[in-house]
């Protein structure tokens, strides 16, 4: 039976620049990049490759490029770098209620050792108003830490609303934006945007799992949280992974933004008919959200018990954030959708491989599923 993967905002399939770039560290390129022999050179080499491409994408220069071992680490460096870099300046950080956990859990750590935490509450589509993040920032904010896409329903945020915000009352805040669900499917130039510090994970964009990138302007002074060696600048001390790096550089030669959006464009258009022409769906992404992320219950229907009966027909969707494992939405629960809404929910999330073929297993097999889990319910 074909494999339907409508999962891709948990992991994308690794691309086959990335995978054979991966083979060719392992066998061929395995030296240290700290070492000072040829072997060391050659290993450093994919470093500045992989720096330099990035840099390409995001308008900036390679210096500003840092590897982590994900998007986690770097929001983690992040929040708690500027924070404890700027807080003789005051103690305030402004957030959502709807961050990922990496940014929703160090802030809750900060607010145990007495930073003050604002965190800006969704509307029921989602959304953060632009009037609620202004009225936010203050004079003795010190950092702002905004997702520019939601990893559950697709929104996307006004981080330059932020940016232009603390500029007005001449905070001294940085402006941090987890990117991990935007990069590589937007076009995103963090200079013009007002971003200082940006998380990118590479597993999202057809690369391996275990590498990220934090873009550091050059403006920016955080505190590292990592001791050890000077790799990375002293940021992120600790032996580069060369072969992870080196994924991440082919998944980076194989994007192509544009022809990618168009495609999943196209197919989250088709999802939106076909799902509402099947009664118990309602659709939780608004209309102007990411075409990427897709979010809609099936009510009536516990979406632990329709993702399984999916996955049973090989369509591989999700019940919300990997990272939940399987509990209720918080995102849903913020933005006060109904109870059997929250309860029913299924995420699907596409990429450049994605189909109408994908989209019609996905209706059959809901179709199936209402119909095999309401017999069971009358038994």
């Amino acid at each position: 039976m074909l494999l339907v993967y409508l999962d891709n905002s948990s992991t994308t399939k690794p691309c086959v620049s990335a995978i054979k770039n991966i083979t060719t560290c392992l066998e061929e390129n395995w030296g240290n990049p700290s070492s000072l022999h040829s072997l060391g050179i050659k290993a450093e080499s994919v470093l500045s490759d992989t720096r330099s491409a990035a840099a390409k994408i995001l308008s900036c220069d390679m210096d500003e490029i840092y590897f982590t071992s994900g998007g986690t680490e770097a929001n983690n460096i992040s929040v708690l770098g500027a924070a404890t870099a700027l807080v003789r300046r005051g103690k305030r950080i402004v957030t959502t209620s709807i961050e990922h956990p990496s940014v929703l859990e160090t802030c809750n750590h900060l607010e145990r050792q007495g930073f003050e935490i604002v965190r800006l509450h969704p509307d029921s589509d989602g959304n953060i108003s632009s009037r609620a993040i202004k009225s936010a920032i203050t004079k003795d904010t010190i950092l702002v830490s905004m997702m520019l896409v939601n990893n559950e329903i697709g929104t996307i945020y006004p981080i330059k609303v932020a940016a232009d915000a603390v500029k007005t009352v001449a905070s001294p805040a940085l402006i941090h934006c987890d990117a991990v669900q935007a990069f590589g499917k937007m076009n995103i130039k963090p200079k013009a945007l007002g971003i200082d510090l940006m998380s990118v994970s590479g597993h999202k964009i057809h690369g391996p799992k275990g590498v990220g990138i934090l873009y550091k302007s050059k403006k920016a002074r955080i505190n590292p949280h990592v001791f050890g060696g000077s790799q990375e600048k002293t940021l992120r001390s600790g032996t580069e992974p060369v072969p992870a790096i080196a994924g991440l550089l082919g998944a980076l030669t194989e994007l192509n933004i544009e022809d990618s959006y168009k495609i999943v464009a196209r197919v989250n258009s088709y999802a939106r008919i076909k799902l509402g022409q099947i009664d118990n769906i309602v659709i939780n992404s608004a209309e102007n959200t990411l075409p990427y992320i897709l979010n809609f219950s099936v009510t009536g229907y516990r979406s632990e018990t329709m993702l399984h009966f999916l996955e049973s027909n090989n369509v591989y969707v999700s019940s919300g954030s990997a990272c939940a494992k399987g509990k209720g939405s918080y995102v849903l629960h913020e933005m006060k959708l109904p109870t059997d809404r929250i309860d029913s929910a299924l995420r699907i999330s596409f990429s450049k491989y994605s189909s109408f073929q994908d989209v019609d297993r996905l209706c059959e097999s809901l179709l199936d599923g209402i119909k095999s889990i309401r017999q069971s319910y009358n038994r």
